[in-house]
């Protein structure tokens, strides 16, 4: 197999967040509604907020993506790799051990 491959991936930390969130959830929540009611319309009474369909809101915690080249031979190796990268340029912080592989794609 000739040619490379460029990964992307990012880093896994004790403190990631991640919570997914529908809107009725969303709506109820007193405050939530209270305050889009004050931004959307001020000085008007009776207002009602409903939703119509599904919707998810996700929270998370946003992360930094780095990427770099390897082998396509290589291929096997790819979280070995990502790890190397991540220690050699010095991105391992505290509280974060480890990597995840987001993308890869031929390169040539």
């Amino acid at each position: 197999m000739q040619g490379k491959l460029k990964v992307s991936y990012a880093l896994i930390c004790d403190n990631d967040f991640y919570q997914e969130i529908t809107l009725q959830d969303i709506l109820a929540n007193e405050k939530v509604v209270k305050l889009l009611k004050s931004e959307f319309s001020k000085g008007l009474r009776n207002i009602e907020l409903t939703a119509h369909g599904e919707a998810n809101f996700i929270l998370n915690t946003k992360k930094e993506i780095f990427t770099f080249e390897a082998e396509k031979k290589d291929f096997a190796d790819l979280i070995e790799l990502a790890e190397e990268d991540a220690r050699v340029n010095k991105r391992f912080k505290k509280g974060c051990h480890a990597v995840s592989i987001l993308d890869f794609v031929t390169v040539d």
